[in-house]
């Protein structure tokens, strides 16, 4: 049976006020109220123990004030959807939370094993993809899929996985990973035919919005291969949802090292240049930043000038992820946290406001230097 209902404006609002010590860390990410910092569910171990680990923290997470949670079909091998459909389902029975308080992201376009890797890989893909049809000649190309009848089956395999009627925002999976055996004209044919089918999903209640969660194409040059115009992708969504349409939500990694999607101003809307953020923006779609710790490797070591103008954080993981949070125009920091020792970190962090803006502003400036 699953979770009916979807995360509301009202029930977010209300998630919102009981937590009066946390009243900086929330913002208003398309209507609804959200933790500035949500919790991502990529890293990990596809075994048993990692499950209960990441099951401890997601609980705890929810009961502390963060009520953005990010997944994917393929993460773990769709174990950490199932560990996060197994925590909601406690949380909402116990009337700890209520579906509505909470917003869940997941994505498609990565074939997923089930549960474990298989014994014969090539075996178990031809008999649940190939055979009945899932995944045609020529829909696959480096390991990535986006053909209609697949993103079908797998936001079918999400909401059940997750035990969720309706999946808040649904993202294309670094739909650039087509781009390195197509041509554009028929990428962009693709991603129109992909738009098509999640149009149809929201409108049958089975997603909420829809969006694109990226690695390289939105932080690279128009020149690139791999590049992803946003105006171009929203004309696409427009066209074939209207002016209500629902692609409303963008994903790309941003951190102290990775800084293009502020920096780069490789987009183009209306004749003028700007960044991913700024362009997003003028077409009212939602930034998330995933990696803001750059799995790990910003936790530790950064340069002194960061702690001096960041001042009063207890580590520079704090300090890597509050850099994040405090970027206009970024609505969500996506940290992965799979312990309680690190979701501690994490809320504390949450207990104290973003950096106000001429402070944000120093410390971009001197990060690019």
């Amino acid at each position: 049976m699953l979770i009916k209902g979807r995360a509301t404006q009202e029930g977010t609002a209300a998630y919102r006020r009981r937590f009066v010590e946390l009243a900086d860390n929330f913002r208003v990410v398309q209507g609804f109220s959200t933790s500035s910092l949500g919790v991502g569910t990529y890293l990990g171990e596809a075994d048993g123990a990692t499950d209960r680990v990441y099951e401890q923290a997601l609980s705890a997470a929810l009961r502390c004030g963060l009520n953005f949670i990010d997944t994917a079909v393929n993460y773990r091998f769709q174990r950490s959807e199932r560990a996060v459909g197994r925590t909601l389902a406690a949380l909402i029975s116990t009337a700890e939370v209520s579906r509505d308080e909470i917003l869940i992201a997941t994505k498609g376009g990565y074939p997923a094993f089930d549960g474990e890797m298989p014994a014969d890989p090539r075996r178990w893909f031809e008999e649940r993809y190939v055979r009945p049809g899932i995944i045609g000649e020529g829909d696959l190309i480096d390991g990535h899929c986006m053909a209609p009848r697949y993103l079908d089956t797998m936001i079918e395999t999400s909401r059940a996985n997750l035990g969720l009627e309706t999946i808040d925002i649904y993202y294309l999976h670094n739909p650039e990973a087509q781009l390195s055996r197509l041509e554009r004209s028929e990428f962009l044919t693709r991603m129109r035919r992909a738009f098509e089918l999640l149009e149809t999903k929201a409108r049958e209640g089975k997603i909420g919005v829809y969006g694109t969660a990226t690695w390289n194409g939105y932080r690279v040059e128009p020149h690139d291969r791999f590049y992803l115009s946003l105006s171009e992708l929203e004309g696409i969504a427009r066209e074939v949802g209207g002016p209500g349409h629902r692609f409303r939500a963008i994903q790309l990694p941003y951190n102290l090292a990775m800084t293009e999607a502020v920096a780069a101003q490789n987009q183009v809307l209306a004749n003028e240049t700007g960044s991913v953020v700024r362009v997003a923006s003028a077409l009212g779609i939602d930034v998330f930043a995933s990696a803001p710790l750059l799995q790990g490797r910003l936790a530790r070591g950064l340069p002194p000038f960061i702690a001096e103008v960041l001042g009063g954080l207890s580590s520079d993981a704090q300090r890597a992820v509050q850099f994040v949070r405090s970027t206009p125009g970024i609505g969500v920091a996506l940290v992965g946290i799979k312990s309680i020792t690190h979701l501690d970190e994490i809320v504390e962090l949450a207990r104290r406001p973003p950096a106000p803006p001429e402070q944000f502003a120093k410390l971009f400036r001197q990060s690019q230097s």
